[in-house]
């Protein structure tokens, strides 16, 4: 045994050892102040727009008036009932369409069957925007919640099917034949196997998904609402106040970065091995 290890350490006398990659971290206080350049220049020019008077009030009010107008409304309760309006809507929708989405993917891509029954009707169904439902939602399921709901489960349904379908056929054929060969049958492959496999894939799908629920949020709030985000626009739009036009514009894009930073937490918490390459 001590010649072996003599031996091979003559055979490498002289080489350089390789050592693994370094990777220079970052300071999380550089990463921070890095990404808040962006938002920062475009405070700063809609401050300086607005101040300068190139933007007038009735164009577009400044963000000291949305800052104060967000104060007021919160203070009477009427900002804190129309984002629990809308948040709980769209959730609903995004859990209608995300679980449905889920669903007929593993069935389409899990088995030939079910790629034969389910992937042309989806794909043609995804071809017609959701948008175009609108009127047809409002005569099938009249001018309630339900319509509201649906149409955003509708929105949510189509990226979150593609994904899944894909990340499901993309799964290592051979890990699901041992699988089976240690005699696991078919609901219990997808369950421990196929899944496991799919997330990248249903993450991408459910971040997909998540942002058009609010995408989706915005035209369903156009039906007859009598409260939620669209309702301020709407008696906005109607007094011409473009403080609160642009409050309640902030807030949907809040409410989407909200959902999406969620989503990427449980990524990181679901799947720790996975890290994005970056080029420092």
């Amino acid at each position: 045994m001590s010649v072996a290890i003599t031996r091979t350490e003559a055979g490498v006398e002289g080489l350089v050892a390789p050592e693994p990659p370094r990777t220079a971290g970052r300071h999380p206080a550089v990463t921070f102040a890095l990404r808040a350049i962006g938002p920062v220049l475009l405070l700063t020019t809609w401050y300086a727009a607005t101040a300068s008077g190139v933007l007038t009030e009735d164009v577009l009010a400044g963000p000291q008036d949305v800052v104060r107008t967000f104060a007021e409304l919160w203070a009477d309760g009427q900002l804190p009932e129309a984002l629990r309006v809308s948040i709980t809507r769209a959730g609903l929708g995004l859990v209608l369409g995300a679980s449905t989405g889920l669903l007929l993917g593993v069935v389409s891509g899990f088995t030939r069957l079910g790629e034969e029954l389910v992937d042309s009707s989806m794909q043609a169904l995804r071809a017609i925007p959701f948008l175009a439902l609108t009127s047809l939602f409002i005569v099938w399921f009249g001018i309630e919640e339900a319509s509201k709901i649906l149409l955003i489960g509708v929105a949510c349904t189509f990226p979150m099917y593609i994904n899944v379908a894909s990340g499901v056929r993309n799964v290592d054929r051979k890990v699901v034949e041992a699988a089976r060969s240690f005699g696991l049958g078919r609901l219990a492959v997808a369950r421990e196997v196929v899944l496991p496999g799919a997330l990248p894939s249903i993450f991408a799908g459910l971040r997909l998904s998540t942002t058009l629920s609010v995408i989706a949020l915005i035209a369903a709030e156009e039906i007859n609402v009598t409260a939620g985000l669209g309702y301020l626009m709407a008696r906005a739009t109607d007094y011409l106040r473009t403080d609160i036009l642009a409050l309640c514009v902030l807030l949907y894009a809040v409410i989407g970065l909200a959902a999406d930073l969620t989503l990427r937490l449980a990524e990181r918490v679901t799947m720790p091995w996975r890290r994005a390459v970056s080029i420092r």
